[in-house]
């Protein structure tokens, strides 16, 4: 009779660490992001100050974007293995040791460097962390890989309208006073690190989980592998999408509408926290009706707005990029979990190609666009853009793998 409750009682208390702990990682990917979004929201600055072009801002974004993308599945191919709980904090070092360097940087090449330095701590922090949500769901998987993101979402929109409050009235040294942040950020994972390294003796190894997926899945090898490709294609046509206003909204307003630098940053900031918003509801919903629903209303979905965007006016420029930030961001939590279904014995590395992916495809995207802005005009740029979103129509091609049975009807055969 005593049994139930003293079980109940641990099980609460188990639910609630891991809904602490998945707080807390969510806290550290908002200041991780919050950082690494200054780099973009300070182009206008660096473009004055060094006199930059728009392929020069693009080589920026590519530095930051392209390390991230280079190391991360390597990274996540190593955790899975070889788990490293406090890799976390090493990481945030890195993006701190980048931070300083950005803000003292004399030269652009510094800048550069210290670019590819934030997107190395980007490299190491993602794939862990995101292994860290997955462990902390307690099952819903789309829930916690929604929390986990929209911190860095959060982040993301803070971080330009930090910007503009402090480093554009007080200059390009005044990127240091987010150390601060960074250092907060090292603490936090510190102790994220301390909760996963106490159940990394729960966590199987890569040739037991492997044996034990093998007899869930009843998709051919084939078929996963086709499945995937159809996930990368689909980050394709969200992230360049996403780099195109992430990189060159600023510009796109002050250049089309005369905006201030203050007012441009503030309406990024809008942007990227419809994003943060959009990427909560995709979770739920991924959780409640199923993955594949969710990448087709979100990429497809965004299309028609997309089309619209370079024909607006101010006021429906704003809206509309409103509307493109909630519809586009619920889609990536949907494609990451995904991503773990089919694979679900190697977790670190779906992470890092996926999280790497998007960071590594926006950063080519951000270079080629900053080109072809150079050669024509944003506002062009804007236009070839708008048809990303009809890449959204190979969701057709992905299987249901909702963990609603499609995975186990063999086993159960058999």
């Amino acid at each position: 009779m005593n049994v139930t409750p003293k079980t109940a009682k641990v099980s609460d208390s188990g639910q609630a660490t891991a809904f602490v702990t998945l707080g807390a990682i969510s806290l550290a990917h908002f200041l991780n992001d919050m950082i690494q979004s200054l780099i973009p929201a300070v182009y206008p600055i660096l473009k004055e100050t060094f006199r930059l072009d728009f392929t020069q801002i693009g080589i920026i974004t590519l530095a930051f974007q392209f390390t991230a993308s280079l190391l991360q599945p390597f990274v996540g191919i190593y955790t899975d293995r070889w788990p490293k709980p406090y890799s976390l904090t090493f990481g945030m070092a890195c993006t701190l040791i980048g931070l300083i360097l950005l803000s003292v940087a004399p030269t652009y090449p510094i800048i550069v460097l210290g670019a590819g330095l934030v997107g190395l701590g980007s490299a190491i922090f993602h794939p862990e962390s995101s292994r860290v949500a997955r462990l902390a769901s307690g099952g819903r998987y789309g829930v916690a890989q929604s929390v986990f993101q929209v911190g860095g979402n959060v982040g993301t929109a803070v971080g330009p309208l930090l910007a503009a409050l402090i480093v554009v009235p007080f200059g390009q040294s005044s990127i240091a006073w987010f150390s601060v942040a960074a250092l907060l950020g090292m603490i936090v994972l510190f102790n994220v690190g301390t909760w996963y390294r106490h159940r990394l003796p729960d966590i199987p190894t890569s040739r037991k989980a492997g044996t034990a997926s093998a007899h869930a899945f009843t998709l051919p090898g084939r078929r996963v592998v086709f499945a995937l490709i159809i996930l990368t294609v689909l980050v394709f046509s969200k992230f360049v999408y996403l780099a195109s206003l992430i990189s060159y909204y600023t510009f796109y307003m002050i250049d089309r509408f005369g905006v201030s630098v203050q007012l441009s940053q503030v309406l990024l900031f809008v942007f990227l926290f419809a994003i943060a918003v959009g990427t909560v509801v995709g979770g739920v919903i991924g959780d409640r009706y199923g993955r594949k629903i969710v990448i087709w209303f979100s990429i497809l979905g965004t299309l028609p707005f997309t089309l619209a965007l370079p024909y607006a006016d101010l006021f429906w420029t704003i809206v509309l990029s409103v509307l493109i930030g909630l519809v586009l961001a619920s889609a990536f939590s949907a494609i990451i979990v995904m991503g773990h279904t089919l694979v679900p014995n190697r977790i670190g590395m779906i992470s890092g190609v996926f999280f790497g992916l998007a960071f590594g495809i926006g950063g080519i995207g951000a270079a080629a666009l900053g080109i072809l802005a150079d050669a024509t005009s944003i506002n062009f740029v804007f236009k070839v853009c708008s048809f990303l979103p009809l890449i959204g129509l190979l969701t057709v091609f992905l299987p249901n793998v909702d963990g609603r049975g499609q995975l186990i009807r063999r086993t159960q055969r058999a």
